[in-house]
């Protein structure tokens, strides 16, 4: 078994990789390290001597981000004694993933697929942020709201639990996956402000539906048969009130194997790439600012692009 005491992130990192590369999926690597909780407000890095050996330290948080870096889940950590623990890496499976699936658009983001499995909303680090923009966005002042990308209802089941006046709201909701609208209006049944719509994003205007006071698109506009430039100035111009608000959502992630693994991924990179998702989020901002809304860029996951009118 591999014990870490005064060894530096480099040689545990390689030192793991090398094990998980002999490893198939789902098979696991075990490590013994000092145990975090020993002692309080200390920085990765120090080094601590307990009964005489020096350990370098690393909490829980250096354990669990190494984790989904080597593409890991990290089960619970047990005691080998009171000052060490025993931590287990899990290897991900790389090809269970929604992302490899390249048939139809119904068995990838149907209410069957891999992805209806997904709950963002059950994702801290999504809910801060999309809670957060909500908030800068003054939701309870948008009463009429549209949402690009809608797949089975989340981002407006977080707004039935989180607006003041939900029921003064208007929300349509839009994809182009029928059996995720179908689930959709399953969740909001009872609900008669709540509409959903089987449609092309790139054929908006033939439901005139008229302008919003809020647009909301969560890892939407940036899919591969969108053309996202002209689409995003095209919904800004005609279907965004001149005193409206939006709200986007650019993934800076991948769902893998139960996990949501932090970067984004483009084909042909073996590893993190987010030039695209840089250069969308600064389009955006840009266009945004020169038509006198106020912009703001937050998020970790998901980078929460959130807009409001100054004009």
């Amino acid at each position: 078994m591999l014990k870490f005491t005064t060894h530096s992130m480099i040689q545990i990192i390689q030192s793991l990789e090398e094990k998980l590369s002999l490893l198939e999926a789902h098979e696991i690597v075990t490590f013994e390290v000092l145990n975090p909780d020993i002692v309080d407000s200390t920085y990765a890095g120090n080094v601590l001597s307990i009964k005489g050996k020096d350990y370098i330290y690393h909490g829980y948080k250096s354990w669990t981000d190494l984790a989904q870096i080597l593409q890991c889940k990290m089960l619970t950590p047990q005691f080998s004694s009171p000052d060490i623990v025993r931590i287990k890496y899990k290897k991900l499976n790389p090809d269970c993933s929604f992302h490899k699936n390249t048939d139809s658009l119904e068995f990838k983001y149907g209410s069957d697929s891999i992805f209806s499995k997904i709950y963002k909303m059950q994702e801290p680090s999504f809910v801060h942020y999309y809670k957060q923009a909500l908030q800068n966005v003054h939701i309870d002042k948008r009463i009429k709201i549209l949402n690009l990308g809608i797949n089975s209802g989340d981002e407006f089941e977080f707004i039935r639990e989180f607006a003041s006046n939900f029921s003064d709201l208007e929300l349509v909701g839009i994809d182009y996956c029928n059996s995720a609208i179908v689930s959709a209006k399953k969740k909001f049944v009872s609900n008669k402000n709540v509409f959903f719509y089987t449609q092309d994003i790139n054929d908006l205007a033939s439901l005139n539906l008229g302008k919003f006071d809020l647009i909301i698109s969560i890892g939407t506009l940036q899919s591969s048969n969108l053309e996202f430039n002209p689409l995003f100035m095209s919904i800004v111009q005609n279907q965004l009130k001149r005193d409206g608000a939006i709200i986007l959502g650019f993934p800076n992630c991948r769902w893998l194997d139960g996990e949501m693994v932090y970067g984004a991924r483009v084909k042909h990179y073996p590893f993190s790439e987010m030039s695209l998702v840089y250069k969308d989020v600064i389009f955006c901002k840009k266009y945004l600012q020169q038509k006198k809304f106020r912009v703001s860029i937050t998020g970790k996951d998901y980078i929460f692009l959130t807009a409001t009118s100054i004009k």
